[in-house]
């Protein structure tokens, strides 16, 4: 049976993820992201991402609010951000993230940076908060392999999802395999690589050969790849489109073409370095 806009994913929490939702990166805090969050919502897609650092919170559970489709269909990721690491901080944190948010309970919280010596704290606070049922499903972001080993190897619990940046020229295989072997599911973001390279000859040549546009490529390939995907975008005809990608499928020798991109390309934040 083939993916469609409803499909998810289990993860080792129990909970299960759509494949697709709508980032809110850079989405300007008020009526913007309200009104992208209700539009995506109106459209068929059931996974909003958002952070701390993002400042938009309290305008992704009010768009969520507004929208009439009930809280429990709703899958919602937020944040912890590097300044409220620490095992008490993120008891904090986490605690005015739910009051921003205003849902009751946060599907996904995620640590969002491998914060040096104070990561394991933290991690150790996420598992309270999860047991507390505070946040339903506990995670990463930006976790390289030795980072999500690092936490293997020194906790029980091993997160359900790590988000980092992904696309096909990004194609991050070694960390896939990892978290594939582990039972962790990888998440995309920057999917479309920021903008950078959807003019690039080989997507657009891929794009034209199944009359779609170069980011419903991009996201129909992080998909295929087993990935969970969050484009981001505030404008309504862009989230649509964004979310049309469920009709149709990439060949293997199209996806080895876009495979073979890969170039190392961070847009993002690169934590290839963090000790």
């Amino acid at each position: 049976m083939g993916l469609t806009i409803t499909s998810t994913r289990r993860l080792n929490s129990g909970q299960e993820i759509p494949l697709l939702g709508l980032g809110v990166y850079q989405t300007p805090a008020g009526r913007v992201t309200q009104e992208a969050v209700k539009f995506a919502l109106k459209v068929g897609y059931r996974h909003i991402d958002t952070a701390s650092l993002y400042g938009n919170e309290e305008d992704v559970g009010r768009g969520v609010r507004d929208s009439g489709v009930p809280r429990e269909q709703v899958f919602v990721t937020t944040k912890l951000w590097n300044s409220d690491h620490g095992y008490d901080s993120a008891l904090s944190a986490c605690a005015k993230s739910l009051r921003r948010l205003g849902l009751g309970y946060i599907d996904l919280y995620l640590i969002h940076w491998p914060v040096t010596e104070l990561r394991g704290e933290t991690w150790r606070a996420l598992v309270e908060l999860q047991r507390r049922g505070s946040c339903r499903a506990i995670g990463v972001s930006n976790y390289t392999v030795r980072h999500l080993q690092e936490l293997l190897d020194s906790s029980e619990v091993t997160p359900a999802v790590n988000q980092v940046e992904f696309n096909p020229f990004l194609c991050q295989e070694e960390l896939l395999r990892f978290c594939n072997d582990k039972g962790i599911q990888l998440e995309a973001y920057s999917p479309l690589t920021r903008g950078h390279k959807l003019r690039h000859p080989t997507v657009l040549d891929v794009a034209k050969r199944y009359s779609r546009s170069p980011a419903q490529i991009m996201i129909r390939w992080s998909l295929q790849h087993g990935l969970v995907v969050i484009p981001k975008s505030a404008r309504p005809e862009r989230i649509k489109e964004n979310s049309e990608v469920f009709d149709f499928e990439i060949s293997s020798a199209d996806m080895s073409r876009l495979d073979s991109l890969s170039e190392d390309l961070h847009t993002d934040w690169d934590p290839t370095d963090e000790p």
